[in-house]
């Protein structure tokens, strides 16, 4: 019987396993392997060159850019989108009725196209668009995507406006969670409103705020389709991405063994990025007798 079921676990296991395998064991090992050589996506041959390509990226000015980039735009999508994602949780889940309505108003951002979006913004942006004209009109001449903060900004906004509704919906779903009792005995104790959310919502709210953060975080690594279609990673390397990066140098400069190199550094990155925000968050979440 244990054999048995353990064949049937491997068997509803393998789809999983078998995805991982060919979309992200073998291309890594594949990466690994292209990193070392200077292979340039169409030649049948190529050489091996060592560490090389390792050492020319710690040396680009736009790896430099796209690693610094990555957390300039952290400091301006994460507090906007949790912000946002907290405020609108706290609203519909005070409302009596039409709850997931409302959440799913909300949530139909987030499926929509990132190229689609990002065209729209480009259009409003533009400079003979209404918008721009309106603001010359009232002495505002803003030349959004021509300069590095406002064009930082401008990415970073839509990022919000893209992820706040399924963010908002993890913390709904954790403000639904935290039992009436404890706001009863905290009015008894003599809890003011004002200090309630801060005292109480808040650090109960740790479990879904972990979550949401930690994918916030996540989604500032990967950051490609809106700064591709906008900026195209400028002005200069202004919002020049990890991903736009990689994008250009493999299929821009064709030199796929240093875009693999870029990859993998990355990847080195992100993950030592996201272990200590990880341990941050932690220590947060201690202090309020979750871990």
């Amino acid at each position: 019987m244990d054999q048995r079921n353990n064949k049937l676990g491997w068997l509803f296991a393998s789809p999983y396993l078998i995805f991982s395998i060919l979309f992200f064991f073998i291309p890594l090992i594949w990466s690994i392997f292209l990193s070392v050589t200077d292979w340039d996506l169409i030649a049948p041959t190529f050489n091996l060159v060592g560490f090389e390509n390792f050492l020319e990226a710690l040396r680009s000015p736009s790896v430099h850019a796209a690693f610094w980039n990555t957390y300039k735009f952290m400091m301006i999508f994460v507090p906007l989108v949790t912000a946002l994602a907290i405020a609108v949780a706290v609203l519909v889940h005070g409302l009596p009725r039409f709850k997931g309505l409302f959440l799913i108003g909300f949530f139909l951002p987030y499926l929509s196209s990132g190229v689609v979006s990002a065209l729209i913004v480009k259009g409003l942006l533009s400079y003979t668009s209404p918008v721009n004209e309106f603001l010359r009109g009232i002495g505002l001449d803003i030349n959004w995507l021509g300069s590095p903060f406002s064009a930082l900004f401008v990415v970073g906004l839509i990022l919000a406006w893209k992820f706040t509704g399924y963010y908002a919906l993890i913390l709904t779903s954790g403000l639904e969670s935290i039992d009436k009792e404890v706001y009863e005995a905290a009015a008894i104790d003599g809890v003011k409103d004002g200090q309630r959310f801060w005292r109480i919502t808040l650090p109960l709210l740790y479990p879904s705020l972990y979550t949401t953060l930690i994918l916030a975080f996540g989604v500032t690594f990967g950051i490609f389709t809106e700064v591709y279609q906008l900026t195209g990673g400028g002005p200069g390397n202004a919002t020049n991405t990890w991903q736009m990066e990689i994008f250009k140098q493999a299929f821009s400069n064709m030199q796929v063994g240093y875009a693999s190199a870029v990859a993998l550094l990355a990847s080195v990155a992100t993950f030592i990025s996201i272990f200590a925000i990880r341990k941050i968050l932690e220590i947060w979440g201690k202090r309020n007798g979750w871990v």
